[in-house]
């Protein structure tokens, strides 16, 4: 039977669905797969597939697995209402054939996310990246072995990225903090580097965006082990999700504990970091402003 399998990779609300459904059978119901499994008179098969976004799960089945888990009201509403759309599929959706899965999986949490604390350390975010910097960035960085081809595709990828966050009806709110490293590395060139100043000073003053730099002079801090993202949904059954790249891989954090460290790690370094004034200053020193 293919009807409910999942014949195609699953959607990233899909994903974010079938997350939810296990942490809640393992944090509230307190729950075994096989116990749950029982409960429901399904095989222990069907539910480990579902909650592995393996297998589609219809409104139906998350409605019979939360009065299992004995969730009900507003709660189960909302989750009920969220795997009525979980199949929607975004425009990263396009990308999946021709870009790495962990770089189009961390494209659709973003287009989903309700906001964005980001710590930026060796090159700028690539949402504020103009399409110079960034070509340079990842032919040079990023993809340096890659061919000029997939190079392209990335950066077209990126500045999609970029527009489909401005278009939003509701704005991503992003909180950046960039390391003072990554300012004054040059990128290409001067002329290169004086463009992304200027397109710096242009977005810190949307208001959604808070742009902070992360001064030399500050000295050991959380981030100095390495760039993150931490991103929260506007569903508020949707746990935050912490995303950390390097040069062949990503990593999702999805556990409660390690979040939330991560996020009093960015906390504390926005306490840390320039003010906003006090970086906007900076950035138009260094445009020659």
């Amino acid at each position: 039977m293919l009807d409910h399998m999942t014949a195609r990779p699953p959607t990233i609300r899909e994903r974010r669905l079938a997350s939810e459904l296990r942490r809640l059978r393992e944090t509230c119901a307190l729950l075994k797969l096989e116990e749950t499994a029982e409960k429901l008179g399904w095989s222990k098969t069907k539910l480990s597939r579902i909650e592995n976004s393996l297998r589609r799960v219809s409104p139906a089945e998350v409605q019979q697995i939360l009065a299992v888990y004995e969730i009900d009201g507003p709660r189960s509403d909302a989750l009920v209402r969220f795997a009525r759309s979980a199949r929607q599929r975004g425009w990263w959706d396009a990308y999946a054939n021709s870009l790495p899965a962990d770089y189009t999986t961390y494209m659709g949490l973003e287009a989903e996310a309700e906001w964005l604390n980001a710590y930026s350390m060796g090159i700028i975010n690539g949402l504020m990246q103009t399409a110079d910097y960034a070509m340079h960035a990842t032919k040079s960085v990023l993809m340096r072995f890659a061919p000029a081809s997939d190079v392209e595709r990335r950066v077209a990828t990126r500045m999609t990225r970029q527009k489909a966050w401005s278009e939003r009806e509701e704005p991503t709110r992003l909180w950046a903090i960039t390391d003072e490293t990554a300012l004054k590395r040059v990128i290409g060139s001067p002329d290169v580097m004086r463009d992304q100043y200027l397109r710096l000073i242009e977005l810190a003053a949307l208001p959604n965006v808070m742009f902070q730099v992360m001064p030399l002079h500050a000295g050991g801090h959380p981030g100095v082990v390495g760039s993150f993202t931490v991103m929260g949904f506007p569903e508020r059954f949707t746990p935050e999700v912490v995303y950390v790249e390097n040069m062949t891989s990503a990593l999702y954090i999805e556990d409660e504990r390690e979040v939330h460290t991560y996020s009093l790690a960015f906390e504390q370094m926005g306490a840390m970091a320039l003010s906003p004034e006090e970086s906007l200053a900076m950035l138009e020193r260094l445009a020659g402003q």
